[in-house]
């Protein structure tokens, strides 16, 4: 009798240090079905403002080049000159996490260790009272100086390469080539972000990979007489460039939250947006008076078809809705992973183009349908690994609530 108690202590005994090796299955780590419901709304909010923005900002973008605009500079600084309208927001958010928030904190952990092939990095990153160490350990102000710098340089080069894809390149296939932005970021994320490789991600990057040599071998069909086959290319090479230069951008702004910011509040995303839009904005203002294409602006207003009006306007609604995409692909990076927001951003894949030929008069032949296709064949791919990583997440917090003895109701 007295060895059974033993045997029954000692396993007793061996499922509390299970549990305490994985701490993200403590009752204290467990989010309950509210805390649940309120992630899916945030991530609800910050996809739709992904998709909206980005989709209005590309469109306006063309519009602007497409009614005689023609400054690059100008086109690169309005991506990040919005940045104003973000900062009244910055006093709506507490700095620091309350302990309250330890659900919250518990659902991203388990979230970001179920899309990584090394769940120990972020167990590193976010322990069990990550919620209470992260709201006072602050890196210094130099770090975060130099941080903020190196993100905003690596912005404004990005814009850069993507206005003068924009001003070269048809819409349709401009938006095409941006979601190969997916296979860059996954392969960063892999090396960066110890993001796990599946048969449905390779497939997914094989599949985007075909879209865009489709688009690169129907180049000849596909140039207008207005653009020279020589700025046809660049175009090319630079919208492929910018995908790869962004992709690297949000793996490594994923990298900081973990590994610099620390900090589990909105607050520190619309920081991430701001100070580097901040020094991408500063770079562009250099660039446009280092280039002397300040001196053209008031004779392209006036030559702008629509009017002098319209064209301020343009230009104001293409630098708020591409903050409205930046809130939205930092929120998802924040609450998800770097490659989940970049696949939700390919989720404006098919609206551009067919609002491109709506609106712009692009044509859109069977290449384009099949590189539209391939693409989007591409993002259900990722989109289907995602829900077999949420069912795995959940099934494994399921087992180990039984083997504690608790019910928690999940969704």
């Amino acid at each position: 009798m007295e060895a059974n108690q033993e045997t029954g202590q000692q396993t007793t005994e061996n499922k509390e240090s299970n549990l305490d090796q994985a701490p993200y299955f403590s009752n204290q780590m467990r989010p309950p079905t509210v805390t649940h419901y309120k992630w899916w709304l945030r991530v609800s909010v910050y996809i739709f403002s992904l998709l909206s923005g980005q989709s209005t900002a590309t469109l306006l973008g063309e519009l602007y080049y497409d009614k005689g605009g023609n400054s690059k500079w100008m086109a690169t600084f309005v991506q990040s000159a919005g940045f104003p309208i973000l900062i009244p927001l910055c006093f709506f958010f507490p700095p620091t996490t309350s302990t309250n928030s330890q659900g919250e904190t518990a659902a991203r952990q388990n979230r970001l260790q179920s899309h990584s092939a090394h769940p120990s990095v972020e167990s590193c990153v976010y322990p069990c009272n990550s919620a209470t160490t992260t709201s006072t350990q602050q890196p210094p102000i130099t770090t975060l100086m130099l941080l903020y710098l190196f993100l905003g340089l690596i912005l404004a080069g990005d814009n850069m390469m993507y206005s003068y894809g924009l001003l070269y390149l048809p819409v349709s296939t401009y938006s095409l080539l941006c979601a190969t932005q997916l296979a860059f970021t996954a392969i960063l994320s892999y090396l960066l972000n110890s993001q796990k490789f599946t048969p449905f991600i390779l497939n997914s990057l094989l599949l985007l990979t075909v879209s865009a040599s489709l688009l690169a071998v129907h180049s000849n069909t596909d140039n207008t007489t207005s653009v020279s086959k020589t700025k046809y290319a660049i175009g090319f090479i630079c919208t492929l460039g910018a995908s790869a230069l962004y992709a690297l951008y949000l793996s490594l702004v994923q990298l900081s939250f973990q590994k610099v910011i620390k900090t589990e509040t909105f607050r520190s995303v619309l920081h991430m947006q701001t100070h580097p839009s901040i020094v991408a904005t500063c770079a562009c203002v250099v660039g446009l008076f280092a280039s002397g294409e300040w001196r053209d602006l008031g004779k392209e207003m006036r030559g702008y078809q629509e009017g002098r009006i319209p064209y301020v306007m343009t230009l104001v609604w293409t630098a708020v809705a591409w903050q409205v995409c930046s809130i939205g692909l930092l929120g998802l990076i924040f609450e998800v992973s770097s490659l989940f927001s970049n696949v939700i951003s390919t989720l404006a894949l098919p609206f551009v183009p067919v609002l491109a030929v709506i609106f712009f008069h692009d044509k859109m032949d069977g290449v384009k349908v099949v590189a539209l296709l391939l693409a989007i064949w591409g993002f259900v791919s990722y989109v289907y690994q995602h829900y077999l990583d949420d069912c795995k997440s959940k099934a494994v917090v399921s087992n180990a609530n039984e083997g504690s003895g608790s019910h928690v109701e999940l969704c």
